[in-house]
């Protein structure tokens, strides 16, 4: 085939035009069926035209299970977690017509992690010289912003990781001076006390690297308090509700009733199936 010979969607069967195929492994796909894919499936091109019409049958499924969900508790800025604890599921969008956008629908036990990454910008700021040519500051100084993203990874046929940016603006620290003494320091670390032992290890490596930390500040410390509590809960709820998918799969045994005598298979309330007292 030519390299401008007209190609039709392997999924849909829809022509595709010039700049419109989306490679499959062994086929291809337009750009039509590729928007309905996950945003967070990154293997489109390793996949097969099979594997994606699976994908896309859940995708049409998964409709159903947005259309169903109810919003009890919403999760940060931009890009927001929405959490339906009712059902035990939770979705990463920042679509406001959730139908729409048909976000994926993931059950919270299938949450396996969860961290926080920081990403730290420096841009070296300057002045003028008497001739007005601009030149670095004696010492140099730089300003540092700071990104927040929120990486979830999940037990998911489809993906394995969501990474979305938790703040809506950099968070900026300012111009400060690279002999700037203060240190970085977690929230609630009370000023003067060194964290984690970092005193002895600026005393053995010199006062070059204490100087290079950037000083948070109250909007950073909010912001990592921010995700912490996220993470928090992702990883807290996700891990009840597994101590709970395993209790009720765990297997029944037969116990003596203390009331009645009776050998019996305590019901959920761990009470007896023929008296009704407790065993448990």
């Amino acid at each position: 085939m030519g390299l401008f010979d007209k190609k039709y969607c392997d999924v849909c069967g829809d022509k595709i035009g010039l700049l419109g195929n989306r490679k499959l492994d062994d086929g291809n796909l337009c750009k039509n069926c590729a928007a309905k894919l996950s945003p967070f499936f990154s293997e489109r091109r390793h996949s097969t035209v099979a594997q994606i019409k699976e994908q896309l049958a859940y995708r049409e499924a998964n409709l159903e299970d947005v259309k169903a969900f109810h919003v009890t508790r919403t999760m940060g800025r931009g890009m927001k977690v929405l959490v339906d604890e009712n059902a035990g599921t939770f979705m990463v969008t920042r679509a406001r017509n959730l139908e729409e956008a048909n976000p994926d629908v993931i059950k919270l036990s299938q949450v396996t992690g969860c961290r926080i990454d920081v990403d730290e910008d420096r841009d070296e700021q300057y002045t003028k010289d008497k001739d007005g040519k601009r030149v670095s500051y004696n010492p140099p100084q730089y300003e540092y912003s700071y990104d927040f993203y929120i990486v979830i990874n999940v037990n998911h046929p489809y993906f394995d990781e969501i990474r979305f940016q938790l703040n809506d603006h950099a968070i900026s620290n300012g111009p400060r001076s690279i002999n700037d003494h203060t240190p970085q320091r977690p929230a609630g670390q009370p000023i003067g006390r060194p964290a984690g032992g970092i005193g002895g290890i600026m005393a053995g490596v010199g006062a070059a690297i204490l100087n290079s930390v950037p000083a948070r500040n109250a909007e950073y410390d909010a912001m990592m308090q921010e995700a912490e509590e996220l993470k928090a809960i992702l990883l807290q709820t996700s891990e009840s509700l597994r101590e709970e998918r395993e209790a009720a799969n765990a297997p029944k045994i037969k116990v003596t009733c203390p009331v009645c005598g009776a050998t019996t298979l305590p019901d959920a309330n761990g009470c007896c199936e023929f008296c009704g007292s407790p065993v448990k």
